[in-house]
């Protein structure tokens, strides 16, 4: 149970709403676009490139954690969350000058910097300025804030580009990376000893990219986001053939309901546990997945992203307390690298798992979806005799 809160720091302040209100924007920037990335590669030539789509993002999503962990560590939180902001600014208003394949697979790569950079100093941030003993909802809430602004702009983008052009689409992802950005540029710095940068700081350590204690909270990770992947590489095309109207409402549908369980399972992990509630989420999860494989229409297709979404927003602010838990304070930014590491490789191997499967075969839909699922209760097995191991509270 969470010691009181008696003379603890408030939870709800304002930079924490201005902290989320910034990942909102930043979160609607670069998720606005995916519903309509196959299609626009495809106009290319590009079709069996889309499984790359996600997987170039999450690649150097994934690269760039260790040096966005050490920064963040190093010459604080403030210049990171700015740095990845302003990558979905200069990506998105490139878009609309690519005309080749190649170009655009380029610039997926350089735009997976964002997220490489960005919801690492973020979450280090918010650690920093919240109390202990609520740092499950805490992340729920933060978790919370990237939902809302993926559940509301992939509708909009596919509006904008089928109202007005696709360029139009990129032009508004830009501008709001920008104003993401401006929201935090004011912001206190929260680590207390900072370090003027160098380029010294980019070569890295050994002991600088993962940090052991984030290791077991890394393997659960692992196995969750797979299914993100797979939702968004198959979901639009699957979308498509049921006859789903707009392309972006089965992502609306995924992260509205995850959002509904963000907002109590971090609560409840803060009361009951990370690894309890983890293991409910993984058995949600491969539920989710299973009735995914069994849909053939599209009021299924939506009811089933939203149970998955449901399923992940039940995991995600456990994972992410539980590595604060269990890291020591001068490595945050470390061990929520180490974490985000394996979150992009799980998303990226679900989304060229999900692809390879799937095949731009629609009669393959379900097999995609039953192999996640068998492979997702692998978690339950790590889990096993495992416990929560928190830290003392001062």
């Amino acid at each position: 149970m969470p010691s009181s809160h008696v003379n603890e720091p408030r939870l709800y302040t304002f930079v924490f709403a201005l902290l989320c209100l910034s990942q909102v924007l930043f979160s609607a920037s670069f998720n606005m676009i995916i519903p309509e990335l196959p299609d626009y590669l495809r106009a290319m030539g590009g079709e069996k490139y889309i499984g790359l789509i996600i997987a170039l993002f999450t690649t150097t999503a994934g690269l760039s954690r260790p040096f966005s962990g050490k920064l963040t560590d190093t010459i604080g939180r403030i210049p990171v969350q700015i740095i990845g902001t302003l990558v979905c600014v200069v990506a998105s208003l490139l878009y609309p000058f690519v005309s080749s394949i190649f170009a655009f697979l380029l610039l997926r790569l350089f735009h997976g910097f964002s997220t490489g950079f960005k919801p690492t100093a973020t979450a280090a941030y918010l650690a920093d300025i919240v109390p202990a003993s609520r740092r499950g909802e805490a992340m729920g809430i933060l978790g919370v804030s990237m939902n809302i602004g993926a559940s509301i702009a992939p509708p909009f983008g596919s509006y904008l580009a089928a109202e007005y052009s696709i360029d139009m689409m990129f032009y508004f992802s830009s501008g709001l990376g920008l104003l993401s950005a401006l929201m935090v540029l004011g912001m206190k710095e929260s680590l207390e000893n900072t370090e003027k940068f160098s380029p010294s700081l980019l070569v890295l350590k050994k002991t600088d990219i993962i940090d052991r204690s984030a290791l077991l909270p890394a393997s659960i990770a692992l196995l969750l986001y797979m299914s993100i992947g797979a939702l968004l590489t198959v979901g639009p095309d699957q979308s498509a053939y049921l006859g789903v109207g707009n392309k972006g409402f089965f992502f609306t549908s995924f992260t509205l309901c995850s959002v509904l369980s963000r907002l109590v399972a971090g609560k409840v992990s803060d009361v009951y546990g990370r690894v309890k509630v983890l293991r409910v989420s993984l058995i949600l999860l491969s539920l989710s997945l299973t009735y995914f494989s069994m849909v053939d229409s599209p009021n299924k297709f939506l009811l089933a992203s939203g149970f998955l979404g449901f399923s992940l927003g039940v995991a995600s602010p456990a994972v992410f307390a539980w590595i604060i838990d269990r890291c020591k304070d001068e490595n945050r930014g470390k061990a929520l690298a180490t974490v985000y590491i394996a979150l992009e490789i799980s998303i990226g191997f679900g989304a060229l798992f999900s692809g390879w499967v799937y095949g731009n075969d629609p009669a393959r839909f379900g097999l995609t979806f039953l192999l996640l699922a068998g492979i997702t209760l692998i978690g339950l097995v790590i889990l096993f005799g495992k416990n929560d191991v928190v830290k003392t509270i001062n």
